[in-house]
């Protein structure tokens, strides 16, 4: 069985608006248009790197693009989706409510916006089941009071909180930023023992950082998610299966989650990711409880869901 824990519903958060704003304020709007064809050569570059398809802007619906997820979903044999945004939360919870069997969805605004807890509180009345938060774009340190009523809400509800630390938006996106270091979650997460917070991306560019701040608090878990082009700009040789490896050792199974960060079309679901992460752990001889975990059970465990044992459904 498997959940895959980090994907991105089609039509995402404005990421691109988001660091043009922080950019121009650095460069001027003159310089941002160098920087912008400077990202884009570097994303084509990973992209074909990669072997994926080139993105095109998409025209279907959110009904006609969950249809198409779904299939996708369907045909790999996920037993469930776990969408980290899709748009605005309204949006998503639209797409989640259409195919509750299969879909799962995250808030995703920043605690740092005015009325963030309200929003969060109204996110989870709409039936979202999670908070996503891009941590380098909060303006605040994450353990700043200001942000208390939001960690709160989040206690209140017993939600999972997934975070993004390291850079954002690739090659030539945004490299340094407070909060970008997973150790800034610290004291939040001491804060607030009973929470479950995932970092994303085996912390993306800060393993070191991620397993200080989980040996420190056993409420902070990791996810497989992302391609880990990050791991070509650590000075040390560094790849997934030592990321697994790693995590698997000092975590335990039980705080280890499986994800691949799919999102648009045609790329669909990233299936090169995911069953590279399934001869990773083959190759690592995890038993078949571990395996369970991973894949499939601390998924369920933190969304709180009532799944079988196993399925019958076949994976690649």
């Amino acid at each position: 069985m498997i959940i895959d824990f980090h994907c991105h519903f089609p039509g995402a958060e404005p990421t691109q608006d988001r660091l043009d704003a922080e950019y121009e304020h650095v460069c001027g709007p003159a310089k941002l248009e160098v920087l912008r064809a400077n990202s884009a050569r570097y994303a084509e570059r990973v992209r074909r790197a990669r072997s994926l398809p080139p993105t095109a802007p998409e025209t279907r619906t959110a009904e006609d693009l969950a249809t198409a997820w779904r299939a996708e979903a369907d045909d790999f044999g996920l037993e469930r989706v776990v969408f980290m945004s899709g748009g605005g939360n309204d949006r998503l919870a639209s797409v989640v409510a259409a195919h509750p069997d299969r879909f799962t969805g995250f808030a995703n605004h920043q605690p740092c916006s005015p009325g963030a807890a309200a929003e969060l509180r109204r996110a989870v009345e709409i039936g979202l089941r999670g908070y996503k938060v891009i941590a380098p774009w909060v303006t605040v340190p994450l353990a700043d009071r200001s942000l208390w009523p939001v960690w709160e809400v989040v206690e209140e509800h017993a939600l999972p909180v997934v975070l993004h630390f390291g850079p954002v938006n690739g090659g030539g996106g945004l490299g340094w930023a407070p909060n970008m270091d997973p150790l800034a979650l610290h004291d939040v997460a001491k804060a607030f023992p009973t929470v479950n917070f995932v970092v994303a991306h085996f912390g993306c560019g800060y393993p070191a950082e991620l397993l200080r701040l989980g040996w420190s608090n056993a409420n902070v878990h990791v996810d497989s998610s992302s391609n880990h082009e990050w791991t070509r700009w650590v000075p040390y040789d560094l790849d997934q299966k030592a990321l697994f490896r790693k995590f698997h050792e000092t975590f335990g199974p039980e705080r280890v989650l499986f994800g691949t960060d799919s999102c648009d079309f045609p790329w669909g679901y990233i299936r090169k990711y995911a069953e590279e992460q399934v001869r990773i752990v083959d190759e690592l001889n995890l038993s078949p409880r571990d395996r369970e975990l991973i894949f499939a059970g601390n998924a369920a465990r933190l969304l709180g869901l009532d799944l079988p044992v196993a399925t019958t459904r076949e994976t690649a």
